[in-house]
């Protein structure tokens, strides 16, 4: 039986990740507080209004020191809290405390990249990848079969997704494009898989690059795809251990 492994978000793009117990889930919106805020970089030309690409923000591709950021978000306040292995814990509020969070980051962005430069924030939905309201479902099975084509153990926290499944056959993900799949009491539209970058190769402890996961993908199965999006179609409630199935 397919079960719920994990639940992670992710409150401010590339900066850092959060573990969940549960949560509820609205049709045609982003997972709550995932992917809230985005970091604009120098040479950005997103804002508040609607929706850009990963090209305009300061993301673990370019500079994979975030990639080991835990975050913490207090829905009720609206204060997030970041842990780095490499600098003090900083809490804040992203939308009215930008200029300190961007003095707190800069020592783990390459000086020889666009520089981080404010805080965007688009109303009603979170800056995930895709132009449609994603939420991102992952394979624990799928998610070994790459560690032993590496032949070393990495953390799933690489892959950033939002839902972990257990109990499926590996790639079994990919089969379901099109589909109608049910998580918990939520129902789901499968509708691309996940084209992975180089992201995935920073170890999520220490920020350093560490594992070949495109090679491995590409040299084992012809692709650079791990996981695949959906979009929410029936809201519910999804926790860990629920059963999810193809409906």
């Amino acid at each position: 039986m397919t079960k719920v492994a994990h639940i992670w978000r992710h409150p401010i793009k590339s900066h850092g990740t959060e573990t969940l117990d549960s949560v509820e889930l609205d049709a045609g919106r982003t997972m709550p507080w995932d992917r809230r805020w985005a970091i604009a970089h120098d040479a950005s030309k997103a804002d508040d209004a609607e929706w850009a690409p990963c090209v305009n923000f300061t993301i673990g591709s370019k500079a994979p020191k975030l990639m080991a950021i835990k975050a913490r978000a207090n829905e009720e306040t609206g204060l997030v809290t970041l842990n780095h292995p490499g600098l003090p814990p900083f809490t804040f509020n992203p939308d009215t405390d930008s200029e300190a969070f961007l003095d707190w980051v800069k020592p783990l962005v390459p000086p020889n990249r666009a520089q981080s430069a404010r805080v965007v924030r688009v109303p009603g939905r979170g800056m995930t990848d895709t132009d449609f309201p994603s939420i991102s479902i992952a394979n624990l099975a799928s998610h070994s079969q790459v560690a032993k084509q590496l032949d070393q153990e990495i953390s799933p926290l690489r892959w950033r997704a939002n839902i972990w499944l257990e109990g499926l056959k590996p790639w079994e993900e990919f089969e379901w494009l099109g589909q109608r799949f049910r998580v918990g009491t939520a129902e789901f539209e499968i509708r691309e898989r996940i084209k992975r970058c180089l992201a995935t190769t920073a170890n999520p402890e220490t920020g350093e690059r560490d594992a070949d996961t495109l090679g491995a993908l590409n040299a084992g199965w012809g692709h650079q795809d791990f996981g695949v999006y959906a979009e929410v179609v029936t809201p519910g409630r999804i926790a860990l251990g629920d059963n999810a199935e193809l409906i």
